[in-house]
C-alpha cells in the first residue's frame, strides 16, 4: 500500500521526478540499482560516431541523438527550444555595423565529467569551417563572420567570426544584421553539436570505439562490435549536479539500450514471456522489409527530413547530358517502391521532404513546391530522352552500403528497371573494412566514398544514400549543390590555379543554380527567400545531378505492455530520455544481467 501511494505521488506531483523520486528499484543487498535494460534494435549498422561526418543513413542519425546534445532543439510541435543554451544577448551596432550574439552555456558535462565549455562548440564549428573537411552542414555557418572566406581558403580559421571569450560564453559576430532566429534554429542541427579538441585530435579513428569516445548527450558509447555488440549507456553526467542531484535517472531513466545485431529482427514479438527473455527486443526502430506489411497498420509511423537518393556521379561521361539523368528517373516507379518494397515511405516528388518547413513551422516546403518529378514510371518518355541524348547503352554501378537492406532492395529494383533500358547495370554491397592500424574498428568504407576525391577517381558511378536534412529550412538541403556553398572547402594543394573551391560531390556546377543560392542566401525577406529556393529546386530536378527516390519515414514498433514514454522532436528522432521499463529488475534478472 505506501509503494502504490508512493507512485501516485510520484506521478501528481509535477516536479516530483525531479526533486526526490526515482524510478530506480532496490536490489537484494537493499541498494539502489542502476535501472533497466532495455533490448532495442537501433537500426544499420554504425563503425564512426563523429556527429559532424556524412548522415547517409537514416537509421544512424537516430543513434547520433542519443550521444550528442546541441545548443537547440526544435521540439515536435515546430517550437525552438534551448538545451545547451542559458540565454543570448543581441548585441547591434549599426554605426559601425557590428551584429553579434552572446551565448550563455548552462553547465553541463562530457561523458568523462568533463565541463563542456564555449571552446567546444567553437572548435566544433571551426572544424566544419576548415578548408580542408569536407561538411555540407558549412553553410549553416556562413552568416558568421569571415566564414565563407575561411573555407575556401582566402583567409585563416583564426579570422573566423566565433570565439570564447569566457568558459560559458560564445561569441558570434555576423558579417551583416540577420534573422538570429533562424541561426539559433540551425543550431539544432544534429552536425553542428559541440565536440573537444583534446578528444578529437588525438586520432582520426576517436569516434569508432568506447575507450576514446566522448559524448555529451543521454547516453554514450560503452561497447561496440562488428555483426554483434551495440551497447550504450546513460551518461553519469548528463547535465547532472553529482553534489546536489540524489538519483542518477533524474533527466535519463533507462541505464543502457542495447542492440544485437547477431540476432535475427524476427525475435520481436508481442507476447513472449520472461522464460524465453533472451529473443525479447522491446523497440525497433527500423523494421525489416519481410515483416513491414505485418505491421502496417500498428506501427507509429511519422515522415521524416530525409530523402532516398541516387547521386549521379558527373565526372562519368554516360552522365554528362541532363537528358539521361531525367531518363534514367522516368523509367522507376516511385509509387511501386514507396508502397510495395519500402512500406514505411512517400514516392518522392522533388529532394526536399515534406517535414521541411516553408518560412514557417505552419507550411511545408514540399506541399507549397508541388510535384517536380513524376511518381509513376514513364518508360516511353525516357527512351525518347535517350534517343535525343545518342545515348543506348553503358555501364553502371549502384554503390550502397552493406547491411542495409532497404537500399539493397531498392537498388535491385532499379537495377533491373535500367537493365530494360539497355544499361549494363549493377549493385554493389559496399562493406566496411577492418582497421589495418586496430584490428578492434572497422572503417566505414561507403561513408568514405562520400567524397570529391572518391567521385573524381570514378569509385562509383551511383551512390544510394538517405540523404538528412541538417535543418528544417531547405537552405541547408539545396544550398550544398551550389558550388560556393557546397562545404567541401579549396584545393589547398593547388597554388597554380589560386586553390580552386571544390563543387558538390557528384561535380554538378551550374551559374544559374549558383546565383539562385547566393540570391537566397543573401535574401532577408523570409517569403522571398523560400520563393529563390523553390526556383533553386526546380531547376536542380530539371538538371537532375540527384535523383530522389522516396521520402523516407520513421517506422517504430514497441512493446508497449512493458515499456512506454518514447517522444519525438521536429526532426522525428526518438527520445528515450523519459522511457520507462514495467518491472524492469525481474526482466533485468530473466535476461541474465548481472549489472
Amino acid at each position: 500500500m505506501k509503494r502504490a501511494v508512493a507512485l501516485i505521488l510520484c506521478a501528481v506531483m509535477l516536479t516530483a521526478v525531479f526533486a526526490g523520486c526515482t524510478t530506480l528499484e532496490k536490489t537484494e543487498d537493499g541498494e539502489l540499482d542502476k535501472g533497466a535494460v532495455i533490448p532495442m534494435y537501433l537500426g544499420t549498422q554504425m563503425f564512426n560516431f563523429d556527429p559532424a561526418k556524412p548522415y547517409l543513413n537514416d537509421a544512424n542519425i537516430k543513434i547520433l541523438d542519443l550521444l550528442y546534445v546541441g545548443l537547440t532543439d526544435i521540439d515536435e510541435n515546430g517550437k525552438l527550444q534551448n538545451t545547451l543554451i542559458d540565454k543570448t544577448e543581441i548585441i547591434e551596432n549599426e554605426v559601425l555595423k557590428e551584429y553579434k550574439m552572446r551565448i550563455t552555456l548552462k553547465h553541463s558535462k562530457w561523458s568523462d565529467g568533463v565541463d563542456i565549455t564555449a571552446s567546444d562548440v567553437v572548435y566544433a564549428w571551426k572544424r566544419i569551417i576548415k578548408a580542408t573537411f569536407q561538411s555540407e552542414a558549412a553553410c549553416l555557418l556562413y552568416d558568421i563572420k569571415n566564414a565563407r572566406d575561411v573555407k575556401e581558403g582566402i583567409k585563416s580559421i583564426s579570422d573566423f567570426g566565433a570565439t570564447a571569450p569566457e568558459t560559458y560564453v560564445v561569441e558570434v559576430q555576423f558579417e551583416h544584421k540577420i534573422d538570429y532566429n533562424q541561426f539559433l534554429r540551425n543550431l539544432s542541427s544534429p552536425a553542428l553539436v559541440p565536440l573537444r579538441e583534446s578528444v578529437v585530435g588525438k586520432s582520426e579513428d576517436w569516434a569508432k570505439k568506447s575507450g576514446t569516445i566522448t559524448t555529451s548527450g543521454p547516453f554514450t558509447l560503452k561497447y561496440v562490435e562488428f555483426n554483434g555488440l551495440l551497447r550504450l549507456e546513460r551518461s553519469n553526467y548528463y547535465f547532472l549536479d553529482k553534489e546536489n542531484d540524489k538519483y542518477a535517472d533524474k533527466y535519463v531513466i533507462p541505464y543502457r539500450l542495447e542492440t544485437d545485431y547477431s540476432k535475427s529482427l524476427a525475435s520481436y514479438v508481442t507476447g513472449l514471456t520472461a522464460a524465453t527473455a533472451n529473443d525479447r527486443t522491446f523497440y525497433t526502430n527500423e523494421i525489416p522489409l519481410d515483416m513491414r506489411q505485418n505491421y502496417k497498420d500498428s506501427a507509429n509511423v511519422e515522415d521524416m527530413m530525409s530523402t532516398h537518393t541516387y547521386y549521379f556521379n558527373l565526372n562519368n561521361d554516360l552522365f554528362k547530358d541532363a537528358r539521361v539523368r531525367r531518363a534514367l528517373s522516368l523509367a522507376i516507379d516511385r509509387e511501386h517502391i514507396a508502397n510495395d518494397i519500402v512500406v514505411f515511405a512517400k514516392p518522392a516528388t522533388g529532394f526536399v521532404p515534406y517535414k521541411v518547413t516553408n518560412g514557417s513551422t505552419k507550411t511545408s516546403f514540399r506541399e507549397a513546391g508541388g510535384n517536380l518529378i513524376d511518381t509513376k514510371a514513364n518508360v516511353d518518355e525516357a527512351k525518347k530522352l535517350l534517343s535525343e541524348a545518342g545515348v543506348s547503352t553503358g555501364v553502371i554501378r549502384i554503390a550502397y552500403r552493406a547491411g542495409d537492406e532497404v537500399s539493397e532492395a531498392i537498388a535491385n529494383y532499379v537495377k533491373d528497371v535500367w537493365a530494360e533500358l539497355g544499361f549494363s547495370t549493377t549493385a554493389l554491397a559496399i562493406e566496411p573494412k577492418e582497421n589495418e592500424l586496430d584490428k578492434t574498428i572497422f572503417d566505414d568504407t561507403f561513408e568514405n566514398y562520400y567524397t570529391v576525391e572518391k567521385a573524381q577517381d570514378k569509385s562509383w558511378d551511383v551512390l544510394a544514400i538517405d540523404y538528412q536534412m541538417l535543418s528544417e529550412e531547405a537552405f541547408s538541403a539545396l544550398a550544398p549543390f551550389a558550388v560556393p556553398f557546397s562545404g567541401n572547402g579549396a584545393n589547398m594543394n593547388d597554388v597554380e590555379n589560386d586553390y580552386p573551391v571544390y563543387g558538390h560531390i557528384t561535380g554538378y556546377a551550374s551559374e544559374e543554380y549558383d546565383k539562385l543560392i547566393e540570391e537566397a542566401f543573401a535574401e532577408t525577406d523570409s517569403a522571398k527567400r523560400v520563393e529563390k529556393l523553390h526556383d533553386a529546386e526546380k531547376l536542380l530536378m530539371e538538371d537532375m545531378p540527384v535523383m530522389p527516390i522516396i521520402f523516407n519515414q520513421s517506422a517504430y514498433a514497441t512493446d508497449s505492455t512493458v515499456v512506454s514514454g518514447f517522444s519525438t522532436d521536429f526532426y522525428n528522432i526518438t527520445n528515450f530520455n523519459r522511457v520507462k521499463m514495467k518491472d524492469y529488475y525481474a526482466w533485468k534478472q530473466a535476461m541474465g544481467y548481472t549489472s
